[in-house]
């Protein structure tokens, strides 16, 4: 049985400089760091949020050019922290991105890489637009990582709406549960809390997800809230708009009592849906 731990997820604001980026989640990630937190995770796109396609591409490269995942992993081993960059913009092949997550050791090297298996593409009732799949390869593979604090499954942002990757990760062995994001404000305000809590409830499992909060240099307005969810749907800690860190005592003991008291994983049982087709009127008589 691990030992409890104190996790911290942290609210970013990125804009268009990686740099810039980089500069603010190394200090939140010292911050968090400070106050105990032994794991730390920052918010999807960690390192650039433009919707300019071409300067996206102009400032993002290979994985093994990156500047952002060599400076946090370099923070995660100075630290000697676990890291889990919720994920980073970057190329992928020719002029396509991947929108990749990496869980970081204590000692700087990378555990496990997850990239976003399911893509926004979305017309939204405000009239916003979002195409995802324009820019980003979408991943085919789950990832569930063992750690010494647990067992870890990796997720990213829209994911949180597909119930069934994290049953399937839970019944793989998943203690915690992730989907660190880039919610816009408007269907955060709809869905984020209760999504988070669902996941938590239908597997638990905790639910860890740092996210992107206020209005960003290119003009999307994130909703933030980064949240700390227990295996029996209770919030342990919620942010707000505003960057910063939220942190919460991870006790995996609850993973098992809640699974003991509900053990819906347990008792889920193969199916099939039977369709009928809608009865016919009778011919008229005569």
């Amino acid at each position: 049985m691990t030992r409890p731990f104190k996790a911290a997820c942290v609210t970013m604001r990125s804009g268009r400089d990686p740099a810039a980026n980089l500069d603010a989640a190394t200090r939140m990630i010292h911050e968090a760091a400070a106050a105990g937190a032994s794991f730390v995770q920052t918010p999807e796109i960690t390192n650039l949020c433009d919707r300019n396609r071409p300067a996206v591409l102009e400032k993002t490269t290979t994985e093994d050019r990156d500047a952002t995942l060599a400076g946090l992993r370099e923070t995660a081993r100075e630290l000697a922290i676990t890291l889990h960059i919720g994920s980073l913009a970057l190329r992928s092949s020719g002029d396509r991105l991947a929108n990749r997550g990496f869980l970081v050791g204590p000692d700087g090297e990378i555990l496990r890489r997850y990239d976003k298996i399911h893509l926004f593409d979305v017309d939204l009732p405000n009239g916003e637009s979002w195409r995802e799949s324009n820019s980003y390869d979408g991943g085919s593979e789950a990832a569930l990582v063992e750690t010494p604090l647990g067992r870890i499954g990796m997720t990213i942002c829209y994911d949180v709406r597909f119930a069934g990757l994290y049953r399937a990760l839970a019944e793989a062995g998943a203690e915690i549960l992730t989907a660190p994001a880039c919610f816009t404000r408007q269907t955060g305000e709809a869905h984020w809390q209760v999504l988070q809590r669902a996941r938590a409830i239908e597997t638990g499992s905790f639910m860890i997800s740092a996210a992107q909060a206020g209005e960003h240099e290119d003009g999307r307005e994130t909703y933030g809230h980064s949240i700390i969810v227990d295996p029996w749907g209770r919030v342990l800690a919620e942010g707000g708009a505003e960057p910063g860190l939220v942190m919460a005592e991870i006790d995996l003991a609850l993973v098992a009592d809640s699974r003991a008291r509900i053990p819906t994983l347990k008792n889920g049982r193969p199916f099939r849906v039977a369709t009928t087709a809608a009865a016919r009127p009778l011919a008229a008589a005569g």
